[in-house]
């Protein structure tokens, strides 16, 4: 007997913590999808099958994760697929539409959600590195934090990085083009702000690899000297001038004992 398919309809209607990380991420890593007889899908698909479970629950929904196996390298991916005409219809109301990859713009999203909008479009379509670099006359390596995002759109990464300034305290960043595929960088004191930014909230909506990425680093910094805990965080939305001593310290000491 076929399963009767749930979903909240009303999803992106309404502004919410969830909602604006889930159109975060889909900004990034969706897909709508109309065909020839009218029917309307939204689709999903990462290679994180645990963050795709918590995006199906957000949206209230018990439609099947898909696997598809890995083909000329690539990693295996899950796809979660949804018909729905009012999802639809919502998302091309807040500014996406089919066939986005190279034209999305930044949607508007309220200030009071924009944290979490990011977080989900950073799960989607960024990335966050740990490099290694030897000091002119040194043997040992040294480490160095650098993040960002990518996009076939220029357009919208002109615009959040516009938002991240206002918003995160941000004041460097690089927009490059690479092949073909345009990139918004941050090198390590940025990075930090963005990840306070992204975090702080409290919210278990994240992909782990990439917060755990972070404070990895943070847990190296700090075993040099507390070099990372003399960085200070200048966005208005942490506090009193608040630094990043007490809570990357905390979060190394966890990583550490992992």
């Amino acid at each position: 007997m076929p399963v009767a398919r749930r979903k909240n309809e009303d999803f992106f209607k309404i502004w919410s913590p969830e909602m604006a990380y889930v159109l975060g991420f889909f900004t990034a890593d969706g897909c709508m999808i109309k065909n020839k007889r009218g029917a309307c899908f939204v689709e999903f698909q990462i290679t994180d099958k645990d963050v795709l479970q918590k995006i199906r629950v957000s949206l209230g929904s018990n439609h099947k994760i898909s696997e598809r196996k890995s083909i000329n390298g690539w990693k295996k991916r899950y796809r979660l697929q949804i018909g729905s005409k009012e999802y639809f219809n919502d998302l091309e109301s807040l500014g996406l539409t089919e066939r986005k990859s190279k034209n999305v713009s930044l949607p508007k999203v309220p200030k009071k959600y924009f944290a979490h909008f990011v977080r989900g479009y950073f799960d989607g379509d960024g990335n966050v590195y740990i490099n290694k670099y030897t000091r002119s006359g040194r043997t040992k390596f040294s480490r160095t934090l650098l993040c960002g995002f990518t996009s076939g759109s220029k357009m919208i990464l002109e615009k959040l990085h516009k938002q991240l300034k206002k918003q995160a305290g941000i004041r460097g960043g690089s927009l490059f083009c690479s092949h073909q595929v345009y990139r918004l960088y941050f090198s390590v004191k940025d990075s930090g702000k963005l990840y306070r930014f992204m975090y702080d909230s409290g919210s278990d909506l994240f992909l782990k690899r990439k917060k755990v990425k972070f404070e990895k680093y943070f847990a190296y910094a700090n075993s040099k000297l507390g070099r990372w805990c003399s960085l200070e965080c200048t966005s208005p939305c942490h506090g009193e001038g608040r630094g990043f001593k007490s809570r990357p310290a905390r979060q190394s000491q966890q990583v550490a004992r992992k």
